[in-house]
């Protein structure tokens, strides 16, 4: 077995995984990361950072980064399939300059969190086969054969978990979202979005987001089962009754240029995030459905408040108590209101329409008015 004393082992190069490691280097914390991944998955995509995500980007030392390559979102709007404006959210004016939300390409978030990290402490393409967890210590072996010992193991491998298998067996938490029969997520050339936009309508819903001036990201998600056919056949269904802006960013996705990528709509409810050796951050420990946009906010407050936690008490098990402690109640907040949204989401499309114009934007400050407190 390869020695690794005091060390802290991150299973997961991803956004929660990187952030854990920038937070320890920042602390002069041993670590290592491994990912079983050769290069970053879907990393043409992109991602929408609310303004708690913003802030706990700058808590990581990252404000002048993410406000370089991040592209402003002041507005959010939700709009009937006829195109008729629902409501609108001035987000600038909730979030204040400091925490306006952006977005960003995932390949472009995830080398700023990997920047100034040494290139020895992350091993790619080395997957986790078994774990276990002793009074002292964790042993890891990788599918290579390696052995490796730490101090700490720390599961941020996504909502399919190998170290949440592995410390905890017995039941994933792993369920359906109650928000979609089924999601696909895409790029596309902008064809005239100028803010967060999201189209319902009685079969799905579609999100667009600009990244820059000349790219939108996209989020479809079909309401009703399709029996029969494939996927991209329901898509192409359903977008018939979208305005034609929504439409061309639809037909590129089902063009030959695009690329539509499945996004399975899955959460994690767990009443523990840590067992021994081992704990879980992010989508591994409480992934959500993307109504509110917090996978990735919530992924890097985890990492900012677990590595807090163990730099301020030396005893792994008060560390790792404390760290669950401190997230629980704000996790929570985010489930609950996420769950409420869904069912508005599921509800027949002329009730949630007449609907969205008051509990739009009550929503909105119910869930994001406490995300505003730093943690």
């Amino acid at each position: 077995m390869q020695s690794a004393s005091g060390q802290i082992l991150i299973v997961g190069a991803g956004i929660a995984g990187l952030a854990v490691a920038r937070a320890l280097q920042e602390r002069s914390l041993p670590f290592s990361v491994v990912e079983r991944r050769t290069a970053p998955s879907d990393g043409g995509l992109a991602i929408v950072l609310p303004g708690n995500a913003v802030q706990a980007l700058a808590t990581l030392g990252l404000r002048d980064q993410i406000e370089a390559i991040g592209h402003p979102i002041g507005r959010r709007q939700y709009r009937a399939a006829n195109d008729r404006l629902l409501c609108e959210i001035d987000e600038d004016a909730f979030w204040g300059p400091a925490r306006r939300p952006r977005s960003v390409r995932r390949a472009a978030l995830l080398a700023m969190l990997a920047d100034g990290l040494p290139d020895h402490a992350v091993w790619h393409d080395a997957s986790v086969a078994a774990m276990a967890s002793y009074a002292t210590h964790a042993e890891v072996t990788l599918t290579n054969g390696a052995s490796l010992g730490a101090r700490l193991v720390v599961g941020a491998d996504g909502v399919h978990s190998t170290i949440r298998a592995q410390a905890f067996g017995g039941d994933s938490g792993v369920t359906g979202a109650l928000i979609a029969q089924s999601s696909w997520r895409f790029m596309a050339p902008n064809p005239g979005v100028d803010c967060w936009s999201l189209w319902t309508g009685a079969d799905g819903m579609v999100l667009l987001v600009p990244v820059d001036g000349d790219t939108v990201y996209g989020w479809v998600a079909t309401t009703r089962p399709h029996p029969g056919g494939s996927p991209t056949d329901a898509i192409a269904r359903m977008e018939h009754g979208f305005p034609e802006r929504v439409r061309r960013a639809l037909r590129h996705a089902l063009s030959p240029e695009g690329s539509l990528y499945h996004s399975p709509l899955e959460e994690v409810r767990l009443p523990n995030w840590h067992r021994g050796r081992a704990v879980l951050v992010g989508d591994a420990a409480h992934a959500t459905a993307p109504v509110w946009a917090q996978g990735a906010a919530l992924a890097l407050e985890d990492a900012i408040v677990l590595v807090r936690s163990i730099g301020e008490h030396p005893d792994i098990e008060t560390a790792l108590a404390d760290y669950q402690h401190q997230r629980w109640k704000r996790v929570a907040h985010v489930q609950r209101l996420t769950d409420a949204m869904s069912k508005a989401a599921k509800l027949p499309n002329l009730i949630r329409n007449a609907l969205l114009p008051v509990i739009g934007p009550r929503r909105y400050r119910q869930t994001y008015a406490p995300l505003k407190a730093e943690v």
